[in-house]
């Protein structure tokens, strides 16, 4: 795969965060420990190392977007300490971090499951005065944007499908699941929105799903225009 060049169009970020998610997903779906070669949890080094052999990203591509990963949950960091004594007898500390994906970085590829912590856990929902729905794909919306919500979800759903690169199907995903946040709310972001919309309906991931997509835009036009 071509390697990423810095100074690219914001985009490309969103292209090497979804690879740096997938090799994370990767290592935790093939593990046969919690560390090591084999292991869902890997040192930096280890990490920069295999994604330049297998993508040519940089160490300057990983870092920073390893950073946005870990700021935003997706990727989390377990520090594992010790202690060695030199050879004056001086006991020294020393720590190793590693990285490893985590049950929502998890959900971002596979999409929530059985076993996945509702949205709004531990808030009182009915204290809001806000009709609040699950629809299948297990979103919690506002009722009064049912609709809008049942047709992303059905976009959501016909996206892993459809013949376009890994990295652009996840970026349109994860787009879709910016609206439907915004969507929990009793008055979204429509700036949020449309930035969000607009990059679907621009992605070649959604080529073979133009009436799902016409359907959302038929759903959103009320929410961008009002």
């Amino acid at each position: 795969m071509a390697k990423f060049k810095t100074g690219a169009p914001a985009t490309a970020n969103n292209e090497v965060r979804t690879l740096l998610l997938r090799y994370f997903y990767d290592r935790n779906k093939n593990a046969t420990s919690s560390k090591g070669k084999k292991g869902s949890a890997v040192r930096i080094s280890d990490a920069k190392r295999e994604l330049k052999a297998q993508h040519g990203l940089s160490q300057q591509e990983v870092q920073s977007n390893l950073t946005y990963l870990l700021s935003e949950g997706w990727v989390k960091e377990l520090v594992v300490r010790k202690e060695f004594r030199t050879r004056g007898g001086t006991v020294m500390p020393a720590s190793t971090p590693f990285y490893q994906i985590t049950a929502a970085g998890i959900d971002k590829l596979e999409g929530p499951g059985e076993f996945t912590m509702p949205k709004f856990h531990g808030i009182k929902i009915e204290a809001t005065g806000h009709n609040i729905i699950t629809l299948g794909d297990g979103n919690q919306i506002n009722a009064q944007f049912g609709e809008l919500g049942n047709a992303l979800a059905e976009l959501r759903a016909a996206v892993p499908n459809a013949t376009a690169s890994e990295a652009d199907k996840m970026s349109v995903v994860a787009d879709i699941e910016t609206i439907q946040s915004q969507l929990a709310k009793p008055q979204p972001n429509r700036s949020i929105v449309s930035a969000a919309w607009n990059a679907i309906k621009g992605a070649a991931a959604i080529g073979e799903c133009v009436e799902l997509v016409e359907r959302v835009a038929a759903c959103i036009a009320p929410l961008l225009t009002s």
